[in-house]
């Protein structure tokens, strides 16, 4: 059995006899988080399915594409909160740009061009995420963003920076 059909049984197996529920978060709650395997956002954070959307991409950054959900999240299924969840060893910040781009290619034999978000003090990438969903005219709610760091070692959690004023 390769993976995905194991993760589509395990699917059966873990919604059996659950009630219906809506389709609004409960805790009115979006995780913005990194697609990093190690981190499990839901057990780290205790979110039953539910309670929370979790947006996930490389270095959980706060690209186009994670206002874009972040945006239906708030305005279209209720979210008021976001939360930034970077983490310890990110490959993100191990490489630069130039090196994720070369090895895209070598293994696609295709050029990449794309933006990456890369990054050099993780500290600063928090508060610029934080920053950019603040000032984000896409979001309907800003004034109940933070962010926090998952050591991975050690396997805590951190507050880094939260938004400090509601706009």
């Amino acid at each position: 059995m390769d993976a995905i059909d194991q993760v589509v049984l395990n699917s059966r197996m873990h919604y059996l006899g659950m009630a219906a529920r809506t389709i609004e978060p409960a805790m009115k709650l979006a995780v913005l988080a990194c697609m990093d395997a190690r981190v499990d956002v839901a057990a780290l954070l205790g979110l039953r399915p539910g309670d929370a959307h979790v947006v996930r991409n490389a270095g959980g950054r706060a690209s186009e594409e994670a206002i874009n959900a972040l945006a239906i999240s708030q305005a279209v299924l209720g979210t008021r909160e976001v939360m930034v969840l970077h983490h310890t060893e990110c490959a993100m910040g191990r490489m630069n740009e130039w090196e994720i781009a070369a090895r895209i290619e070598a293994a696609t034999g295709h050029p990449f061009h794309e933006k990456l978000d890369c990054f050099v003090d993780p500290i600063a990438a928090i508060v610029e995420d934080v920053e950019r969903l603040k000032t984000s005219t896409h979001l309907a709610h800003r004034d109940r963003i933070r962010g926090f760091m998952y050591d991975l070692a050690k396997s805590s959690l951190t507050e880094i920076f939260a938004a400090q004023s509601a706009l």
